[in-house]
Formats: C-alpha cells, structure tokens, sequence
C-alpha cells in the first residue's frame, strides 16, 4: 500500500494489510488536523518504508509527550514512529487504497466536538457543491 502527503513530497509505503482504522475525537487530534477526528491506524515498523521526503518532516511535540510530525512544503500530518513500541501512526487520509479498511473504533468520544453531531437536516452530496453560491444556499 502506498500513500502520500498533499503536495506529494512525502512517500511511503506499508508491506501489511490495514483492516482496521480509528477516530480519535480528542481535543489535541481536533486541533492537529483541524477536523473534527483524527482517523488513523498503526502499522509495525517493519512493514514501513519511506519512499520519499524525510528529510522534508518536521515535528512538534508537546511537554506531554503529544508528537504531531508534518510535511514542511503542504502541512500535511504525516506517519511518526510511537515511542518505542515498534509500531509507526499512519493518517488514514494519505492511503491510496483502503478499499477494504474500516473504522473499528471511536476514541476519547466524551471530548468530541459539540458540532460533530449532525443535525437531521443535514444535507449530504456525493460531490462539493457546484460554486461558492451553492455553498452559501448551504450553509
């Protein structure tokens, strides 16, 4: 499985099947993507490689340990080793095949977002909509 950051300078590649996926809806993880969780999985070390772009990563990490790396050029998070455990966080959103993965898991749902939940009026599309004045109609 192969996957990549948004502007593609950072590359890699996992040699393991990815079955399960999870959303973390942590305050930290809402804030280091942006969105409302984090939908990730873990792989063994062993199984990744680095195709490209390394040495374009950079990291931040909080005094609690929280580490968020990113690709310098797009922002993109990208995979980190997880302290010493032998396993290596990958974000689901930079796989290009995940046909058969799903998400097995919802963590840390007492800190989700207030807006998370949906309303029963919420509109869902296949595509985003067709202008900026469709959006607004929306919204």
């Amino acid at each position: 499985m192969k996957g990549e950051c948004l502007c593609g300078t950072v590359k890699f590649e996992i040699e393991e099947e990815i079955r399960n996926l999870y959303q973390c809806h942590c305050s930290l993880c809402r804030k280091a993507t942006g969105a409302a969780a984090n939908a990730a999985t873990f792989v063994q070390d062993s199984a990744f490689r680095w195709v490209s772009g390394e040495s374009d990563i950079r990291s931040y990490k909080k005094p609690s340990g929280f580490r968020s790396d990113f690709c310098s050029v797009c922002g993109s998070p990208v995979p980190n080793s997880l302290r010493g455990s032998g396993m290596v966080w990958i974000p689901a959103g930079l796989l290009d095949e995940l046909d058969t993965s799903r998400v097995s898991a919802h963590l840390h749902t007492k800190s989700a977002a207030p807006w998370e939940q949906e309303s029963a009026e919420c509109v869902r599309l296949d595509g985003g909509p067709d202008s900026l004045e469709s959006l607004n109609k929306l919204l």
